[in-house]
């Protein structure tokens, strides 16, 4: 195993969380259960879901976001089309990424990109 770091995010529907991160390439790793469930891209990126405290994600509160490394952005910007925040294409920002947001179960913002210069 190689030294990482792994995003623990609070979930109120972990069924529903799930789902929307196997849209973006996640499937749950062997050793995960019901009420933890890590979940793995094949590329690197890891997420371990659990259950939320009851009351502790306010709808439109949500502190937590996650930034998502991809170089097939545009293919991932097809398969989330309509649900893509703002324009809903992506585009290179001023900070040199091509990237796109969108709004995850719980209010989540999730960015997804690559290094323009990478492109």
């Amino acid at each position: 195993m190689q030294p990482s770091l792994t995003a623990i995010l609070p979930c109120n529907d972990l069924d529903r969380t799930e789902a929307f991160f196997a849209r973006l390439g996640f499937r749950r790793e062997k050793g995960s259960s019901d009420d933890y469930r890590m979940l793995v891209d094949g590329f690197g990126g890891q997420i371990h879901l659990n259950p939320a405290v009851e009351g502790w994600l306010v709808p439109g509160r949500n502190p937590f976001g996650l930034y998502l490394y991809r170089e097939d952005v545009d293919e991932l910007a097809a398969v989330f089309r309509d649900e893509i925040l703002g324009d809903g294409d992506p585009r290179d920002e001023p900070w040199g990424m091509y990237e796109f947001a969108l709004n995850a179960p719980d209010d989540v913002l999730v960015r997804v990109g690559w290094p323009t210069r990478l492109r």
